[in-house]
Order: structure tokens, then C-alpha cells, then sequence
């Protein structure tokens, strides 16, 4: 009984409600800017990860208004490096879902992710717009702890960790009609296989992402019988 007061994992229906909304705010015009923002700020992050673990450097990140970003390094392993940014992108929306089905943890957690988009404006940001946006990502973080109902709090965080996933199944989709350009095109050139080919794994991991969701989801209920 303790451990489901401390749960916020949702229900099915719940859980069916929130990956909708997360869908329809996904595609609205200009309300959905902000939220690729997320998404491309994890993209980009995870190849400063990827970067980094594989001997490499970051020089900066770059956000642009659109929803695109560049990732400036040296060194590392050029493989690794580009699969890591739509590869990322659905993990870090699977794992800030996983971290808003805890009650106890929420305001921990969005203070956590706020210092580390902080972390990255101070050390990767260079031009005006990358840290306006990094900075808009950082008043979205922590604006919401300013509720005082924590399920209010693990709801919209659980909407954007389906948001950042939905968005990372889409996204790799628009390097199909781009014939030069692009994480996939890159890997293409590294290893001979066709872009499609690495656009069809991202989209694999991003459903894979969300069905990990869902078995969090489908696991709850197992346990309340």
C-alpha cells in the first residue's frame, strides 16, 4: 500500500488520454513550438553525450526556431555520434516519463532537468537564439512548481516525456525527402546503408519507447489485482 501512494503511474484509460494530448498538442501550430524545442534540446544533447563518452569535445549546440539543431564537435566516434541524437531523444522521453510516475520525486525532478538545460547554456549555448530558447526550456521546467497539486505536476511532465517521444518518431521521417543532409545520410556514408534503412530503427526505438510506457502502465495494473 505505501508504494502505490508513491506511485503516479496512470491508469490504462489515463495513460490513453495522455499520449492523445500529447499527439494533438504535438500538432498544433505555434503551440507546438516550444515543444520541439524539447526534443531537438535532447537530440542535440545526446550527441554531446555521445560526443563526449566516445573520446570527443563539444564546441556548442545550436537550437533554431523551427525545431532543428546542430551539435558542434570534434573527435569521437562519427557512428555513434550520429545515431545517438533521434536514438536519445526517445530515451530521454522514456525516462522523464518513468520519472513522473513517482510522487514523491517530481519536484526533484523537474528541478534536475532545468539545472541540467542550465548546465547546457552555460557550457554549449554561444549565439542569441540557442540561449533563448534554452533559457524558455528552462522557465518551462521549473513555471510548473509553482503547483502545489504534485499529481498536477507528474501529469503534464508524463504528457511531455510522450510529447518528446512522439516527436522523435516523427522527426526522422522529414530526412527521407532529404537527400543530402541529415544524421541518416551521414550514417549512410559511414556504413553503406541506405538512410531509410537508419530512419526505420529510429522510428523502431521510438515505438519501442512507447511500448515501455505502456508496459509501465500495463504493470500497474497488474499489481492492483
Amino acid at each position: 500500500m505505501p508504494n502505490a501512494q508513491l506511485s503516479a503511474t496512470p491508469s490504462r484509460s489515463r495513460f490513453m488520454i495522455e499520449l492523445l494530448l500529447a499527439f494533438f498538442l504535438t500538432r498544433l501550430p505555434y503551440i507546438a513550438i516550444p515543444f520541439k524545442w524539447f526534443e531537438s534540446y535532447f537530440h542535440e544533447l545526446s550527441h554531446g553525450i555521445a560526443t563526449i563518452l566516445t573520446g570527443g569535445s563539444v564546441s556548442h549546440i545550436q537550437l533554431f526556431p523551427n525545431g532543428s539543431g546542430l551539435c558542434f564537435s570534434q573527435g569521437g566516434s562519427s557512428l555513434l555520434i550520429a545515431y545517438a541524437g533521434y536514438f536519445g531523444a526517445a530515451l530521454w522521453g522514456y525516462v522523464i516519463f518513468l520519472m513522473a510516475t513517482q510522487k514523491q520525486t517530481i519536484r526533484f525532478t523537474l528541478t534536475l532537468l532545468a539545472l541540467t538545460v542550465a548546465a547546457s547554456l552555460l557550457f554549449w549555448a554561444r549565439d542569441v537564439l540557442t540561449i533563448i530558447i534554452l533559457s524558455v526550456l528552462i522557465i518551462l521546467f521549473l513555471l510548473p512548481l509553482k503547483l502545489k497539486n504534485s499529481s498536477q505536476l507528474n501529469r503534464l511532465l508524463r504528457i511531455l516525456g510522450l510529447m518528446i517521444i512522439l516527436n522523435a518518431m516523427v522527426s526522422p521521417m522529414v530526412l527521407l525527402g532529404l537527400s543530402r543532409q541529415g544524421d541518416a545520410v551521414i550514417l549512410a556514408n559511414i556504413t553503406w546503408l541506405p538512410a531509410w534503412l537508419w530512419v526505420m530503427t529510429w522510428l523502431t526505438v521510438s515505438g519501442f519507447m512507447l511500448w515501455l510506457c505502456w508496459l509501465k502502465v500495463d504493470r500497474k495494473k497488474g499489481v492492483s489485482k
